[in-house]
């Protein structure tokens, strides 16, 4: 042994009296004990543009149904004295003093000098609008309840109201649009709906019990996604009779959507199931009895959630786009009922050069681009939102 003496380390000694629950606060912070859905909150706050598609889409779907009150005009209410009419504004001030909300009337005129018809506003009568008050006629809020109350009242007598502009018809634009979003919106909740049951029946009992239940799920997978998605879907809805009523017709293009939607999310959930069946809390829940049943629900099912809501948001527009390329095509929804596909079928209606004069009744595209793009960024932001661990 060394007669040496054995080298130490310097340390040093805090002024501050010890505390025992310093490392107990540490430990209890909330940011480092917070339970699953804090984390996914706080992750999904980062995604600004995330926040506002969904607080966008919200506000849509909280609108959906008071339309009836939105809405300035029954949507298939014509006026034969207002085909093609162009867009109006709204205004408080008339010649540099304020007189309240109004508009004006609007006009068609042929220009001799270019040979185009353009629109001419008559800005020396203003015409006043009134807001909230009980102007309706007859509708039915939801289909159901009475109701005579409107956002905006259109001037009966004075003229007309047409912010977006009128149709070939002489219907208003935004008033179609705003109750065509109720059908374009709810069929691709319930599209999502039939197709995510069907997949994540078929897909969890070929994930979880395999053999030849796996087999024949997978060969189904195969034959559907093999099919031409757009010609089955006008085939089938071909095959919808003629003489259905407007909500059976909307219940059975949706059912249509779902059932072409499914083999997608059934892979999906196959895929995991096959790695989640191997888990150990799986195993000692059937050790303990469980039934094959409460261990999808309860055991497996929570693990694949996240994936699922992404799915879903993802799966959404594209039932949109769906029902717009079958009404658009004369093949989905029917009238009276309104739609923004079929709001497009009656632009393709007219030939070029109305919709060169006439570019406002192409305005449909619009929410349903706006709609896509919000779900995308939605489905986006909840993907990386709820997955906070990684």
């Amino acid at each position: 042994m060394s007669d040496k003496p054995h080298s130490t380390m310097p340390h040093y000694v805090a002024e501050d009296d010890y505390d025992p629950n310093a490392d107990r606060q540490i430990l209890d912070r909330a940011d480092l004990d917070a339970p699953t859905w804090v984390l996914v909150w706080r992750r999904l706050r980062r995604h600004r543009l995330g926040v506002f598609c969904g607080l966008f889409l919200v506000l849509i779907y909280l609108m959906l149904p008071f339309m009836e009150i939105i809405a300035p005009y029954d949507p298939n209410q014509i006026n034969e004295d207002g085909i093609y009419a162009p867009p109006q504004g709204l205004y408080l001030y008339h010649q540099d003093e304020y007189i309240g909300l109004h508009t004006y009337a609007t006009a068609t005129e042929y220009d001799p000098l270019t040979g185009l018809i353009k629109s001419v506003a008559d800005h020396e009568t203003p015409i006043p609008v009134e807001v909230l008050s009980n102007c309706g006629t007859g509708e039915h809020l939801a289909g159901l309840i009475p109701t005579s109350f409107k956002l905006i009242c259109p001037p009966e007598e004075a003229g007309n109201l047409y912010l977006l502009g009128s149709d070939r018809l002489g219907r208003d634009v935004l008033s179609r649009i705003l109750h065509g979003a109720r059908l374009s919106m709810t069929i691709g909740l319930i599209g999502v709906t039939v197709s995510f049951v069907i997949g994540l029946v078929l897909g969890g009992m070929a994930g979880y019990f395999g053999g030849w239940i796996d087999a024949t799920v997978q060969r189904l997978i195969e034959i559907f996604r093999s099919l031409p998605e757009l010609p089955i879907w006008l085939a089938l809805s071909a095959a919808v009779p003629v003489h259905w009523n407007s909500l059976a017709v909307f219940a059975m293009i949706s059912v249509i959507l779902g059932l072409l939607d499914w083999p997608g999310l059934a892979r999906a959930v196959r895929s995991k199931f096959l790695a989640l069946r191997e888990e150990d809390y799986v195993r000692a829940a059937e050790l303990m009895g469980a039934k094959p049943s409460r261990i999808i629900r309860a055991h497996m099912m929570p693990n694949f959630m996240s994936h699922l809501i992404a799915s879903a948001s993802l799966s959404i527009p594209a039932m949109i786009l769906g029902e717009t390329a079958l009404s658009f095509l004369g093949f989905g929804i029917r009238s009276p009922s309104v739609s923004w596909g079929l709001m497009l079928n009656d632009a393709l209606k007219a030939n070029l050069g109305a919709l060169e004069l006439y570019p406002w009744i192409l305005t449909p595209m619009i929410p349903v681009i706006l709609v896509v793009l919000a779900f995308s960024f939605l489905g986006d932001a909840l993907r990386d939102a709820l997955d906070p661990y990684s």
